[in-house]
């Protein structure tokens, strides 16, 4: 007996499918491992308020508001737990800048956002919680000369 190839192609995707269809789940529930959907906030209060700039200089004050962004619901415990070392990060990390007319700006902005990010998570893995957070952001950012 001969097929016929529209015949042969639904004998072979017959036989495939089953195959294709277990690898779609597999990826599907990795990207679920990985990426849970799950966007949690959360606020460390109260707003951050240091002096900024060259010592000797005229006083420059940054105030900044600023929230943590987190894909997991775990995270949320090991911030909360770990919170006067992280605010103690982000005061000194605010006290080191110099350049304050770069954090008037957009890249000087992104730039101090990377590096909290940056020192968080450096904190969160030395205390071994297995957390770790996406993001940080300045719900509110003033610079007063």
């Amino acid at each position: 007996m001969t097929l016929k190839p529209k015949h042969l192609l639904l004998a072979l995707l017959i036989t495939l499918a089953p195959a294709a269809f277990a690898q779609d789940e597999e990826e599907a529930e990795q990207e679920q491992q990985q990426e849970p959907g799950i966007t949690d906030y959360i606020a460390m209060e109260p707003p951050f308020v240091t002096h900024v700039g060259e010592p000797g200089t005229r006083l420059t004050y940054l105030k900044a508001a600023v929230t943590l962004r987190a894909s997991r619901e775990t995270t949320r415990p090991a911030v909360e737990a770990h919170m006067p070392r992280l605010r103690h990060e982000l005061v000194m990390l605010f006290g080191e800048q110099t350049d304050t007319q770069g954090l008037s700006g957009n890249k000087g902005q992104q730039a101090l956002r990377e590096e909290a990010a940056s020192r968080i998570n450096a904190v969160l893995e030395e205390q071994q919680t297995g957390e770790s957070i996406t993001g940080v952001l300045f719900t509110e950012f003033v610079v007063q000369k």
